[in-house]
């Protein structure tokens, strides 16, 4: 991470830098998306080091979900200081129509293919580190991976699109080409921006575990010879390797209280056991006769696997 952080650092000055000589509107605006990848690398470096806290009395859950808090501050970041910035340069462009003179062009179109190349690797060791995890149903459930694999995508792209623009304006003479590169840029960013922001939003405000997650503690509840029914289940993901299960279950009738609480300690091991990111499992569970003799149901919650 602090290695691309770093050659993001030095492909943005190297743009800006070639930019601000070529007065290049694409240029620029490629300047703009590294300084926001840049900044995003410090964000998700902390993303990565908070996340990591064990869980304590403020945060009994623990703190994974500072990924998806930070991966939401990147995909800010990607939306007013690459999107915003790269509206601007194509608008500004087309409203003046641009410097008539090409020189420092050449070297522009030289800094952007040594940021092709880099973006380029990049993305290549980044699609390769979901290979590893899992492959991209699995790889890109952490909000940090999805986050470089997004950032390295549009890199690539949009130094493709700005080298267009310069191209076709070198060639034509006409500043429109390189606005609608700018522009196409923005467009980019803001669309990736919106993408990140909607999954981090989602998880930060409780979303359930996958379908398939959810669907196997259904079927582990229902063949479970105590459990009369199950009347209600409910997950949260509170990191991108842990979820918090809580069911509410009717027993069969004639349980004793001893035998109630033996059944419900085994039923949240074998949750447990069959989803290993079931770091919290807590049962509502009601034993039909007890309840309708006027007792109080028993209610347990312990942390999975105890």
């Amino acid at each position: 991470m602090l290695v691309a952080l770093t050659a993001n650092l030095v492909i943005a000055v190297a743009k800006a830098a070639g930019g601000l000589i070529a007065a290049s509107p694409a240029l620029l605006s490629e300047a703009a998306h590294s300084v926001a990848d840049s900044l995003n690398e410090v964000f998700l470096l902390a993303a990565l080091r908070r996340s990591r806290r064990p869980a304590d009395r403020r945060h009994p859950f623990g703190y994974g979900k500072e990924r998806f808090f930070w991966s939401l501050l990147a995909a800010v970041g990607i939306f007013v200081m690459g999107g915003c910035f790269s509206f601007f340069q194509g608008l500004e462009a087309l409203r003046t129509g641009g410097e008539e003179e090409l020189q420092g062009y050449v070297a522009g179109l030289i800094v952007l293919a040594v940021a092709l190349l880099a973006e380029g690797l990049s993305l290549v060791r980044a699609l390769h580190q979901v290979r590893r995890e899992g492959g991209a149903a699995a790889g890109l459930r952490d909000p940090a991976l999805r986050t470089v694999v997004a950032e390295d995508g549009t890199a690539v792209l949009g130094v493709t699109l700005a080298a267009a623009g310069m191209v076709l304006h070198m060639v034509t003479g006409q500043v429109v080409w390189e606005a609608s590169a700018s522009l196409a840029i923005g467009a980019l960013l803001v669309y990736v921006a919106y993408g990140l922001g909607r999954e981090a939003r989602d998880q930060l405000i409780g979303e359930a575990a996958d379908p398939e997650t959810g669907g196997r503690i259904q079927a582990l509840l229902a063949a479970q010879p105590e459990i009369d029914s199950v009347e209600a289940l409910f997950t949260m993901k509170t990191g991108i390797d842990s979820v918090l299960v809580a069911a509410r279950v009717d027993l069969v009738p004639g349980l004793d209280s001893e035998r109630v609480e033996e059944v419900a300690v085994r039923i949240k091991r074998s949750i447990a056991g069959a989803v290993p990111a079931a770091h919290q499992v807590f049962l509502d569970v009601t034993d039909r006769p007890a309840q309708e003799a006027g007792e109080s149901p028993a209610a347990t919650g312990e942390r999975g696997g105890a």
